[in-house]
């Protein structure tokens, strides 16, 4: 399969799709609904064709968007959540989340690769002017959370458990200060 730039992608292992907006070699670069734009290795992603889009939403049963689907017809969800009117960015930090395979890393590398990426999105939020971001990093022996907090201590975040209706025990909520000037 060739994708080339304009095509509709689905990512294999996870539920992103979006639209291929660069083909280095292997290396594909796809471009969500919300803008954001990951690569992939391209034996990583799969073509569909506009029909596919949009019913492949559908497949999953535990698809939130499926049981919003129920509640309200015009309810969207992705990677950003809106609760009463505010934009909230969920990352998922589980290492099986962010490579494909844990194999050849330590615990000192998958720890240094998860906390890579909460900063990235921390600086990704404010540089959007976001004002919610969740961490899901799991329970486990608190190891992550531990530097997650030490982390967030160097930004202008207010954070502290999330839902545990929604996250369970293992998720972090950030709020970011806005600067009010503008």
């Amino acid at each position: 399969m060739r994708l080339e730039i304009g095509n509709k992608v689905a990512v294999l292992d996870d539920v992103l799709k979006g639209i291929v907006t660069a083909v280095n070699g292997k290396e594909v670069s796809v471009e969500t609904e919300d803008g954001m734009i990951f690569k992939f290795d391209a034996s990583e992603l799969v073509k569909i064709g506009k029909d596919q889009h949009q019913l492949s939403k559908y497949s999953d049963i535990n698809n939130p968007l499926l049981q919003e689907k129920k509640a309200s017809q015009k309810t969207k969800k992705s990677f950003f959540t809106k609760a009463k009117n505010e934009v909230v960015l969920e990352v998922d930090l589980h290492i099986n989340q962010l490579v494909k395979s844990t194999r050849g890393l330590d615990n000192y590398d998958m720890l240094n690769l998860q906390l890579e990426t909460a900063k990235r999105k921390i600086e990704f939020v404010i540089s959007k002017r976001i004002s919610k971001i969740v961490f899901i990093h799991g329970v486990g022996e608190g190891v992550l959370k531990a530097e997650l907090n030490s982390l967030l201590n160097k930004y202008p975040v207010r954070y502290y458990d999330a839902s545990y209706k929604k996250y369970g025990l293992g998720a972090t909520e950030v709020y970011v200060f806005q600067n009010a000037e503008e």
